[in-house]
């Protein structure tokens, strides 16, 4: 990207996020994967673990509900638009490869920043007392970002049937949740456990969850933000250079 032109990139790349918003967050796919699972998850859940604390449950529902609603909309954004052939206009435009992506990683992380605030307030009024808002806040950012790179990063293969997409995510997507932490505690895993647990950016943001609700937590604070902000630039990065290489191939 040319620096010179970078912030009218920007511009360019929120008016991207603002047609996607208008266009795909009450999309089929984005309610189902996006809020009605990880509900439908945390109350089956929660109907047989009743022996584990509120703090512990809701701290969960958090936790997928901005992994889930956050990689909702990013895989199935470019298979949509390649479908409709709306996505060679959009190439064809003078807005670069990076700015679109950044764009569709903009929509992502406000729809998931959004529903998981109303789950944080569910939770306050459920009786929980929030202890570290802050660190909640830059969290909830932080993770919010790295999981629509996440979703930015499934959408990488040059299909434009969303329904490719979708599968493919809901296979990454389903392990990773039951290797974070969000149904067993940490402290409760086998050493094998933790370490695929380690591997995964959603550890570390339920991590910083359930401290800023009781103040525990297994891994350091500083540990878990840092390891969450390597894994979004990481994941960010990755998306950019990739999308770039396969987007000739959705023409």
């Amino acid at each position: 990207m040319n620096p010179a032109g970078l912030p009218e990139q920007m511009r360019r790349a929120w008016a991207i996020a603002k047609k996607d918003i208008r266009i795909y967050y009450f999309k089929g796919p984005v309610l189902i994967f996006g809020i009605f699972m990880p509900i439908f998850l945390f109350l089956a859940f929660l109907m047989g673990s009743r022996e584990l604390p509120l703090p512990f449950l809701v701290s969960g529902l958090i936790g997928m509900t901005l992994f889930f609603t956050a990689t909702a909309v990013s895989p199935a954004i470019f298979p949509w638009e390649g479908s409709a052939k709306t996505l060679e206009r959009l190439a064809s435009c003078p807005i670069t490869i990076e700015a679109i992506v950044f764009g569709d990683m903009i929509a992502s992380t406000l729809l998931g920043i959004g529903i998981t605030l109303f789950t944080v307030i569910i939770g306050l009024v459920l009786g929980l007392t929030l202890l570290h808002g802050i660190i909640l806040c830059i969290a909830i950012f932080l993770a919010a970002w790295c999981f629509s790179a996440i979703g930015m990063l499934l959408a990488v293969p040059p299909t434009n049937v969303p329904s490719n997409i979708m599968m493919l995510s809901s296979l990454i997507k389903f392990p990773l949740v039951f290797i974070s932490g969000i149904f067993i505690p940490l402290e409760q895993m086998p050493s094998w456990g933790l370490v695929l647990a380690v591997c995964s950016p959603l550890t570390y943001f339920t991590d910083l969850i359930r401290y800023s609700f009781t103040g525990v937590h297994y891994f350091p604070v500083l540990i878990d933000l840092v390891a969450l902000g390597v894994f979004t630039l990481v994941f960010t990065v990755i998306t950019m250079v990739l999308h770039k290489r396969t987007i000739s191939k959705r023409m």
